[in-house]
């Protein structure tokens, strides 16, 4: 299952950029003993997000699935802003970001990191 993104995904997101900020949304499932893993790499990651300007909106475990295929259930979404796409590829090419890359790779079993962008209005 996929966890983290590669070159190829890296260049589409930055050659569909709208322009402005970008709100990732990031899906999580944990691996066995994972969630004390992420937390780990989310403290390690955090100075990373304030270097390059994006925050934490929103963090969530996973709760009831009302409308879900079995298995489509996650243990935890949160939603980050970052200043823009590029900022977002700045931050994961950081040698230093790369270095806590590892935990949240082993952290998760499987993840959804999606980019989006406003104005959808139902």
């Amino acid at each position: 299952m996929a966890v983290d993104p590669g070159r190829a995904d890296l260049q589409r997101l930055i050659s569909e950029d709208p322009g402005g900020p970008v709100v990732m949304l990031n899906l999580l499932r944990f691996a066995p003993d994972g969630a004390q893993t992420y937390q780990e790499y989310a403290r390690a990651a955090a100075p990373f997000l304030k270097k390059y300007g994006a925050e934490l909106i929103y963090s969530g475990q996973g709760s009831t699935a009302l409308v879900a295929e079995d298995g489509q259930a996650w243990d935890a979404v949160l939603l980050v802003r970052y200043p823009s796409r590029d900022t977002f590829l700045q931050m994961v090419r950081d040698p230093g970001y790369q270095e806590v890359t590892a935990l949240r790779t082993s952290a998760l079993s499987e993840a959804v990191l999606q980019a989006t962008v406003p104005g959808f209005a139902g």
